[in-house]
C-alpha cells in the first residue's frame, strides 16, 4: 500500500458562526433567519480537513486561542487525524467567521482573525523545517503573508510544492509569489487581480509565470499553464444548498492527488468531484465528504 503523502496547511482555524435565510438583510433592515449553526472553520483548518479526509498526512500550524472555541478546534483536530502539535495556543482570542447564507446557497463572510494573528514567522519556519518527509505546504490570506512567506522559503529549500490560497484576496507580495509553485483563486479573486470577469480572454492574459487553476463554481476550473495555456475542468451539475468552504475543499483535495502523483489536470477533476458534493450539504467542513464516500468519486 502506498505511504499517505505528507501535506503541511500553514493557515487559520476559526469557529464558523452560520445563519441561513431565504433573503439577506439590506443595510438597516431586520428578517427573519431560518438556522443558525456554530462548526469548525478558517481556511487553513477546512483544507487540512478535507486532505485528511483524502488520505493525506496532515500538519495543521495556526494558532488557536485559550479559550473553548480554541479548546474546540483542536479536539476536531485530534478527530480529524490531522497533527496539531505546531499549533499554537495565543493569549488572542480564537478567530471567527460570520457567515450569511442565502436560499440560493451564495455566502457573504466577516472574519475576525483574532488568535490566527497570533502565530509569526519563526514559528511557522520550525514547524515546516521539522515536519519529515513533506510533500506541499499549503497557505492562504486569513493569517500575514510574512508568515506564510517564512513557510514557503522553508518548504522551497526542502523541495515541497507550495500552493497558495489568495483568500480572502489581497495584493500578493513580490517575495510571496516568489516561493510560490501554485496559485489558486476562485472567480472572486480573480476578478480582484484581473479587473474583469474570468472569460476565456481574461483568463488567458492572468499570467503570474506559475501554474494557476482558477474555480468557477458550477462552471467547473480551468488550469492556466505558466505560458497562458488554458485547460477547461469540467464539474457535476448539482443542486447547490451552500458553497461556504467549497473553494478549501477543492484546495485540500487537489493537494491530495498532486502529493499523491497524478498530474494536474487528474488532480483538479477530482478535486471539481468532490467540490461538487460538499455545496450539497450545509456548512464548511461538515459538508465534506467521508472518506469512504471519497474513495467512490476516485
Amino acid at each position: 500500500m502506498a505511504k499517505a503523502p505528507v501535506i503541511a496547511v500553514v493557515g487559520s482555524a476559526s469557529m464558523d458562526l452560520t445563519c441561513y435565510a431565504d433573503v439577506l438583510p439590506q443595510a438597516g433592515q431586520t428578517l427573519y433567519g431560518n438556522l443558525f449553526t456554530t462548526g469548525f472553520g478558517g481556511k487553513g483548518a477546512n483544507q487540512a480537513v478535507m486532505a485528511a479526509l483524502a488520505g493525506a498526512n496532515v500538519y495543521m500550524v495556526g494558532s488557536v486561542g485559550n479559550d473553548l472555541f480554541g479548546k474546540s478546534l483542536q479536539e476536531n483536530f485530534r478527530n480529524q487525524n490531522i497533527n496539531s502539535e505546531f499549533v499554537k495556543v495565543s493569549e488572542l482570542p480564537t478567530g471567527v467567521a460570520h457567515i450569511w447564507v442565502d436560499a440560493q446557497g451564495q455566502n457573504r463572510i466577516l472574519i475576525v482573525p483574532g488568535a490566527n494573528h497570533g502565530f509569526d514567522e519563526n514559528h511557522a519556519a520550525s514547524a515546516i523545517t521539522a515536519i519529515p518527509d513533506l510533500s506541499i505546504v499549503i497557505g492562504q490570506c486569513e493569517i500575514p503573508q510574512s508568515v506564510t512567506i517564512a513557510a514557503f522559503t522553508v518548504a522551497k529549500k526542502r523541495g515541497a510544492i507550495t500552493i497558495l490560497n489568495p483568500a480572502p484576496y489581497q495584493e500578493l507580495s513580490d517575495d510571496l509569489l516568489a516561493v510560490t509553485d501554485w496559485l489558486i483563486p476562485n472567480e472572486i479573486e480573480f476578478e480582484e487581480f484581473v479587473g474583469e470577469a474570468p472569460t476565456s480572454e481574461t483568463l488567458a492574459r492572468f499570467r503570474t509565470g506559475k501554474n494557476s487553476i482558477v474555480t468557477l463554481g458550477d462552471k467547473g476550473a480551468v488550469l492556466i499553464s505558466p505560458d497562458g495555456t488554458l485547460t477547461s475542468i469540467a464539474t457535476t451539475s448539482v443542486q447547490a444548498i451552500d458553497s461556504t468552504g467549497a473553494g478549501d475543499c477543492f484546495i485540500g483535495s487537489f493537494s491530495y492527488s498532486l502529493a499523491s502523483g497524478s498530474d494536474a489536470k487528474s488532480a483538479a477533476e477530482f478535486a471539481c468531484r468532490i467540490a461538487a458534493v460538499s455545496v450539497t450539504r450545509k456548512g464548511a467542513q461538515s459538508s465534506y465528504p467521508t472518506t469512504a464516500e471519497i474513495s467512490t468519486l476516485s
